[in-house]
C-alpha cells in the first residue's frame, strides 16, 4: 500500500517492516484488526492498519450509517513508535528505544 502523507510518500513494499500484531479474528469478523510497524529508508515509522466495521480503521458511509472494513497508513512519532512496540513487542522496545525507558 502507498499514501503520501504530507508530502512524504510511505510504502508498504519498500519500507522495512519492523514487527507485526493481529488480534486473532479472521477477516470476516466485526472485530478482525491487523497492525504492521514499518520503517521508511529514512527513519520514518509508520502503521499500515487494517480492520473490520467495530476497529479505528472501520470507515463509515457517507451517510454515517454504516461501517465497514478498511486500511490506512498512519504516521507514527518516535514516542508512539515506542508505545505501540513496548505493547505489543518488548523485546524489540529494547531494542530500539532502550534509551527512552527509565527503571521504576
Amino acid at each position: 500500500m502507498k499514501m503520501i502523507i504530507n508530502k512524504k510518500r510511505y510504502d508498504t513494499n519498500s519500507a522495512q517492516k519492523v514487527a507485526a500484531h493481529w488480534n486473532g479474528c479472521s477477516r470476516s469478523d466485526f472485530r478482525f484488526l491487523d497492525e504492521t510497524l514499518y520503517r521508511t529508508n529514512n527513519g520514518a515509522w509508520f502503521l499500515h492498519g487494517s480492520g473490520g466495521a467495530l476497529t479505528e480503521y472501520a470507515s463509515v458511509s457517507a451517510d454515517g450509517r454504516n461501517r465497514y472494513y478498511s486500511e490506512t497508513i498512519i504516521t507514527l512519532t518516535d514516542d508512539q513508535t515506542a508505545d505501540w512496540l513496548a505493547k505489543h513487542h518488548p523485546a524489540l522496545f529494547e531494542e530500539y528505544f532502550s534509551h527512552l525507558a527509565t527503571d521504576a
